[in-house]
């Protein structure tokens, strides 16, 4: 007679060689040895210490702003960012662009089996070092594990909360005709990043993608006592996509003149190789500002100085610029005046221009 045989138990090493296996995904001692190995370690404080099914927060002291967000970024880690840092900055900054405090993450993990336990401390660490760049404490989050060829590597969800006061909140409802339209610096750095990383362009440029949080930004303009009527970050669409859907939304025509939006020349020059238009190439870290108009001067010296601040490559320096403003007419439509002094209408973007950026 055969006597049944037990399988050998798995290893529960994560060393930097080690991939990882269905099993981290089980909810047995691989998956608790990752938790605590991996996220936990990096995401250390009170309520990930409490090990409960979720985290019990302090009252805000305003009302709740609550947001989401998924990253397929592809690859997973481009000049400037990854996608650790990219899941954290894009969803603090959907908070900021409501006028809201940031304060807490949530984050769920979707992990290809034979995915390196090396790259997984990478992200989760640069996720860790995003957070508490931006003042938010990831509070709670979730780990699956799928089968090979099912998940592209790693997928990461995000969902943040934070909390905004009385007076402060942005919404399109508020754009009004003679309002300045700004953007808070160059556009395009991380569409052409993420791509040049992907194929292999080799740019003869150290371009970095603009992956940052701007809700200091947000937060200094609204401090500064400048009335912002609405904000937006620029990310999938870029800048001509974001105020298509913003002149939709209030059935008002936004002006801008092309000439003054700032793209750096390796970007441009990209972009032409390429058959890009900048004004539709992805951004990570970028927002334009719709302000009451008299405050667009006090508004461009804020934006200025918490770009002189933030900015993380000397050589470009990303200054923010009036682009535009607010009219009448025609209604629901974006204008761009060229560098003839011609006008273009700007639509939403046709189709994927830069698929899997974000």
């Amino acid at each position: 007679m055969t006597l049944p045989s037990c399988p050998l138990p798995l290893p529960d090493s994560l060393d930097e060689d080690a991939l990882v296996t269905l099993a981290h995904g089980g909810g047995g001692r691989l998956m608790r040895r990752l938790i605590e190995d991996v996220f936990a370690a990096e995401f250390d404080n009170q309520w990930m210490r409490e090990g409960h099914d979720g985290a019990i927060l302090e009252a805000l002291p305003g009302r709740p702003v609550l947001t989401t967000d998924s990253f397929v970024v592809s690859p997973l880690f481009f000049p400037g960012g990854d996608i650790g840092e990219l899941a954290v900055c894009g969803t603090v900054n959907d908070l900021a662009m409501c006028g809201a405090t940031p304060r807490y993450l949530t984050t769920g993990f979707v992990i290809e089996e034979g995915f390196s336990i090396a790259d997984l401390r990478r992200v989760v660490r640069s996720m860790a070092r995003a957070a508490a760049s931006a003042g938010v404490q990831i509070v709670t989050g979730d780990t699956k594990v799928v089968e090979r060829g099912k998940a592209d590597g790693l997928f990461i969800n995000t969902a943040g909360l934070g909390f905004v006061r009385d007076g402060e909140e942005t919404r399109p409802s508020r754009v009004e005709v003679g309002d300045a339209i700004l953007v808070s610096g160059d556009v395009g750095r991380h569409g052409v990043a993420v791509l040049a990383a992907r194929e292999g362009l080799g740019l003869e440029t150290d371009l970095l993608s603009d992956c940052a949080p701007v809700a200091g930004a947000a937060r200094a303009l609204i401090d500064a006592g400048i009335e912002v009527h609405c904000m937006r970050d620029l990310t999938r669409g870029g800048l001509a996509t974001a105020l298509v859907e913003l002149a939709t939304s209030v059935d008002l025509c936004l002006s801008i003149d092309e000439t003054k939006v700032p793209v750096i020349g390796a970007v441009r020059g990209a972009a032409e190789l390429l058959g890009l238009d900048p004004l539709y190439v992805a951004n990570e870290g970028r927002f334009v500002a719709i302000v009451r108009g008299a405050d667009a001067e006090r508004c461009l010296e804020v934006l200025a100085s918490e770009a002189q601040a933030a900015s993380r490559d000397a050589l470009t320096p990303f200054a923010p610029a009036l682009i535009g403003e607010v009219r009448q007419a025609p209604a629901g439509r974006v204008l761009a005046t060229t560098t003839t002094g011609a006008e273009r209408l700007l639509g939403m973007l046709s189709g994927e221009q830069l698929p899997r950026i974000c």
